[in-house]
């Protein structure tokens, strides 16, 4: 981390004088040599060189904040932590459908293998063989909770310069309880907090038994079977687990001895459930055929609004056939999504060798290539977002075809009378016909002399725009007015003269910056 203030700089340049800093790979940048910033104004920074052509280099590392760096604290943090219990583990920091890097991590244990979600850009998979770990940004449904137990929680809390690793467990109903990784394990059932021994305890005891003194005990072992059977069911339905209520059926059906009026109520539930599997059945029949349908003629949109559709209707029991649509549908996705991906590195790759003096025209039809795949492919990792948003702003920079072909006529060929607002034409002494202030001028010879003229003389149009470049230039020399662009901006560090990593506009802290600086007349350099 580089110091903030100018005196800690100084000393860390000091202590780093050998030493080169790049813009590292693995935080999402570009790898090329960075330089360090001093400022007294503002908080000191790294900074990329120009590029060849004199123009700020292009970064697409869309984070510089310590959280940027999450996932190799997960790393080193863990390393450590089976280090200490004898264990070695394998780390990835993969990139499913180009997400950016650090957004999952892989840790491979002999006999299992965690993924860390660190936000929200890849949808945790509960049916896959490695075990979730959530970061605090990413949401889990009651179903899940109720269905798993309980699930995995990290957080990294700022601890000086470096990050410490916190693990939680949340359960269904109850708050997470967080833990030092030290007080973490790895056992048979996967990673172990103290709030699972305590879950898995309560989860397998037998329920206590119900006793009231003096009392005995009036419902039958049968009505209290058919009410346990009812919630049972209800809880089938809930989770949408056609399995467990044609279970939960065929034991309403074996059951007997029980009283009429929850006989009733079982004969009722039993008709419902009926209808509402054999609805169920139908719809993901339907689901999984429209799926393999859309796979099969290649439309992609029509893919990807049914894939989820046929997750969570076949979650809690899918069946083979089901679970090779889905199979085939999310294998379909990638492939699209790695040909559309590989189409936009040749496109960006395309725009980076494009020399500085390559025409407008050229350029911005490129650009418009690019938008128009990144729209096809939907969405698009937060580095390719950055790209492609900074790649938009700069064709729209550039000048049109209208005012290459026909540039602006300068002033002087300006007629006077259109440089001049028509309430002020009156304002001076005309020094040609000597017409008075509010006086309109008047024609000096001809058959038309002494009649009023429609335009007054540019004589004294010339008096008018005299005096006001003259008043002008006062102002300007008493009151410098500050662009925008004549201040470093203190978000994107973008130097004085460059535009701001934002597409179509300045960041607002800058232009604020800048009204700041005029307002407190603050000397230009």
């Amino acid at each position: 981390m580089l110091p903030l203030e100018a005196i800690e700089l100084d000393a860390f340049r000091q202590r780093h004088e050998q030493d080169t800093f790049w813009c590292g790979l693995l935080l999402g940048g570009c790898g090329l040599q960075l330089t360090t910033k001093l400022y007294t104004d503002r908080v000191c920074h790294f900074a990329h060189y120009p590029g060849p052509d004199g123009h700020p280099h292009l970064c697409g590392r869309r984070s510089r904040g310590v959280a940027s760096a999450d996932h190799l604290y997960v790393k080193a943090s863990a390393d450590a932590w089976l280090r200490a219990r004898g264990t070695q583990a394998g780390f990835d920091f993969v990139q499913p459908n180009g997400v950016p890097i650090g957004s999952v991590v892989d840790i491979q244990l002999p006999h299992r293998r965690l993924r860390v979600h660190l936000d929200q850009e890849v949808a945790p998979d509960w049916d896959a063989e490695h075990e979730p770990v959530l970061g605090v940004s990413v949401p889990v449904d009651p179903e899940t909770l109720i269905h798993r137990w309980y699930v995995h929680r990290i957080r990294l809390d700022s601890q000086g310069t470096t990050r410490r690793v916190r693990i939680g467990t949340e359960a269904f109903a109850r708050p997470t309880e967080w833990f030092a990784l030290d007080d973490c394990e790895i056992t048979e059932r996967g990673l172990s907090t103290p709030a699972v021994e305590r879950i898995v305890q309560a989860r397998s005891a037998p329920p206590p038994t119900r006793w009231s003194p003096g009392r005995k005990q009036e419902a039958p072992a049968q009505d209290v079977q058919a009410q346990e059977l009812l919630r049972r069911l209800l809880y089938a339905r809930r989770i949408k687990s056609t399995d467990l209520a044609e279970s939960v059926c065929r034991e309403i059906t074996e059951l007997s001895g029980v009283s009429p009026h929850l006989q009733g109520q079982l004969d009722a539930a039993l008709r419902n459930a009926s209808l509402w599997i054999e609805k169920e059945a139908e719809t993901r029949q339907r689901l999984c055929a429209d799926l393999n349908q859309a796979v099969a003629n290649r439309r992609t949109r029509r893919v990807k609004s049914l894939l989820p559709d046929v997750k969570a209707a076949t979650k809690a029991d899918r069946t083979e056939e089901e679970e090779h649509a889905v199979r085939t549908a999310t294998n379909y996705l990638a492939a699209v999504a790695s040909a559309a991906n590989e189409r936009l590195d040749g496109l960006v790759a395309d725009l980076n060798r494009l020399p500085a003096n390559t025409d407008p025209q050229l350029l911005r039809s490129r650009v418009k290539q690019l938008c128009r795949e990144a729209n096809e492919i939907g969405k698009v990792g937060a580095h390719r977002q950055t790209e492609i948003a900074l790649w938009s702003a700069r064709a729209r920079s550039l000048p049109t075809s209208s005012q290459t072909s026909s540039p602006p006529r300068p002033r002087e060929q300006v007629p006077l009378h259109n440089q001049v607002g028509k309430a002020y034409w009156t304002k001076k002494l005309c020094p040609r016909c000597e017409a008075g202030r509010g006086q309109k001028c008047v024609v000096l010879g001809g058959d038309r002399a002494g009649r009023v003229r429609q335009l007054p003389h540019d004589e004294r149009l010339q008096l008018i725009i005299n005096e006001r470049e003259e008043r002008h230039r006062e102002q300007r020399k008493a009151r410098p007015v500050w662009q925008v662009y004549d201040v470093t901006c203190p978000v994107c560090s973008q130097e004085a003269g460059a535009w701001c990593l934002t597409p179509g506009k300045p960041h607002g802290p800058r232009r604020k910056l800048a009204e700041e600086y005029t307002l407190r007349q603050e000397p230009r350099l």
